[in-house]
């Protein structure tokens, strides 16, 4: 998924492509987007778009805006449904630069745009992941931490008293072979419960929390 958007642009035989990609959450959201485009952008010859919606994509809309049919917005939903993105809007102004491209022109353009749109934005894969709450005596920890750190799982949360109780952020379709470890590792002395399921990510580098 694009978490966040960025602007792109080519030039092909004098037309400017500008390419504007934002994230979206519903129709209504994609639609005021486009609009704010329309307007920054209102001298164009043409602002054509495509946007995609939902988990499985379940909603693909997009626009020629005054192209020839087919050669512009689908191209640019193509390239969206290529790189198995959703909740997300593109719109690719074009400036008229006099010289006509032809149809297969005017196809390879609008994907160009797009894609260079695109590597502009900072795209994640969204993960379903669990947190478990895991609680332990002192010497547990160490192994604990360990097995945590080899799967490259991260701590949310810790708090050091009389036991040790660490909030741990983990793919759900690990959760079983997690847990198991985690109990053998410590020779059943880790108590291990559920504390909520999130969706998250890797942004710059750190693991974030989606909602």
């Amino acid at each position: 998924m694009v978490f966040r958007g960025g602007e792109g642009e080519i030039t092909e035989k004098k037309s400017r492509f500008i390419a504007t990609v934002r994230p979206v959450k519903s129709e209504e959201e994609a639609v005021e987007f486009i609009e704010s485009v329309r307007k920054k952008y209102w001298d164009a010859r043409h602002n054509c778009y495509a946007y995609v919606i939902g988990e499985r994509q379940d909603i693909q809309r997009y626009s020629d805006d005054g192209e020839p049919g087919g050669t512009a917005g689908r191209p640019m939903l193509d390239v969206l449904l290529g790189e198995n993105i959703h909740d997300t809007a593109v719109v690719v102004t074009r400036y008229f630069g006099g010289i006509l491209l032809g149809t297969g022109g005017l196809v390879r353009a609008y994907q160009g745009a797009a894609k260079e749109g695109l590597s502009s934005s900072l795209i994640i894969t969204r993960i379903q992941g669990i947190k478990l709450k895991i609680t332990t005596d002192y010497t547990g920890l160490g192994k604990i931490q360990y097995i945590l750190g080899e799967r490259g799982i991260p701590v949310l949360d810790s708090a050091y008293t009389e036991k040790v109780e660490l909030t741990a952020l983990a793919p759900e379709k690990i959760r079983s072979a997690l847990e198991e470890e985690l109990t053998d590792g410590t020779n059943g002395r880790a108590v291990i419960e559920e504390a909520g399921t999130c969706f998250y990510g890797e942004i710059d580098g750190k693991i974030q929390v989606l909602e």
